[in-house]
């Protein structure tokens, strides 16, 4: 039986990794997650409904035959430890890396009572080292087991059914008043490990270095969308789709993109992939502006400019871009006037 385990259930494991296990046939789909709410609403129906935002309606697509389990439950960790022990492939979706240190005992002991078997594992904690810091954290011996890192440069939320009433949102399932919704782009990048070609989760493909889509992840897709959020509170915009009514700042937004850190990503990577050059990169950036003001999606601006003091270390995506750039002889005068409005607010 081709078992599927999915270690945390938001919108990025339940659109991209369920979506992806369900469609690629696998027989049977497990998630593990804490919120004890979650887990027996889930339970009782045995589904799971995603809403997926295209650029003109909203479509939702339904997963059958989900089961769940509360690793923070005695009884349903005992399960969870013989189900990871089967499992072919697992995905973690965690809200960051410094959470691994709760799954990897009881990882370790699962994948001890099957040392030998082929399991792919998924990080999808937007964390560069994800795979790598999972491994140490686990610290086993098991030779087919790998650890793989992903690119996940699709667009997502959690949200209340009474947010956007217009839309008719699917609730996650019966009986929760939470709705996944996420966007229909789903390119999804992962590393490459042995026996990768037999993976049976759909949508995800294999990049030999993940490394400079990663850096175009964080230091063009991550730092844009941020800029355009900051720049959007800056004019008492709540919304991101409301910025499709000020071209001024999607414009400005795109020089920043195509020729500040664009131009310094394509002088890192310029032998990586043909994403890095000019033409390339220009793309890349033009799909993704318009995909930031997405109607359906409706991303709130207060969430992509949180949490300010992380965003402004010194390798994340507004002075880790500026360094980029900086260390490639491209001067981001848009990134350093975002930097020094942003420093002012800490």
């Amino acid at each position: 039986m081709s078992t599927f385990l999915g270690i945390g259930m938001g919108p990025i494991q339940t659109g991209i990794f369920l979506s992806g296990a369900s469609l690629g046939g696998m027989k049977r789909l497990v998630v593990a997650d804490v919120d004890a709410e979650l887990v027996s609403a889930v339970r009782a129906a045995g589904c799971l409904e995603v809403n997926i935002a295209g650029h003109e309606s909203i479509r939702r697509e339904l997963i059958k035959n989900v089961e769940i389990y509360n690793p923070a439950d005695p009884g349903d960790l005992r399960r969870l430890v013989g189900i990871a022990a089967e499992a072919g492939e697992i995905a973690t979706a965690l809200p960051g890396v410094n959470f691994f240190k709760h799954i990897a005992p009881w990882l370790k002991d699962a994948f001890a009572l099957n040392p030998e078997h082929k399991r792919f594992i998924y990080t999808a904690e937007n964390d560069n080292y994800a795979a790598e810091k999972l491994e140490r954290e686990i610290n086993g011996n098991f030779p087919r087991t790998h650890y793989l890192n992903t690119v996940v440069g699709k667009m997502s939320k959690v949200c209340s059914i009474a947010d956007t009433p217009e839309f008719e949102l699917a609730p996650l399932c019966p009986g929760i008043e939470r709705a996944h919704l996420v966007e229909e782009f789903n390119r999804i990048l992962i590393s490459s490990a042995p026996e990768i070609e037999t993976r049976q989760v759909q949508n995800l493909h294999v990049k030999t270095n993940l490394l400079p889509f990663e850096e175009a992840k964080l230091y063009g897709h991550n730092a844009i969308h941020f800029m355009l959020g900051w720049k959007g509170a800056q004019v008492h915009l709540t919304g991101m789709h409301e910025l499709s009514k000020h071209p001024e700042l999607i414009a400005a937004a795109r020089e920043a993109f195509v020729n500040e850190c664009g131009k310094a990503l394509c002088r890192k990577w310029r032998d990586a992939d043909p994403l890095f050059t000019e033409d390339g990169f220009a793309a890349y950036a033009d799909d993704l502006l318009q995909r930031m003001v997405n109607p359906f999606l409706r991303d709130r601006i207060d969430r992509i400019i949180r949490d300010l003091p992380r965003k402004l270390d010194c390798n994340d995506r507004v002075l880790g871009t500026i360094r980029m750039c900086l260390n490639q002889d491209v001067t981001p005068l848009k990134f350093m006037e975002l930097a020094v409005d942003c420093l002012r607010q800490v």
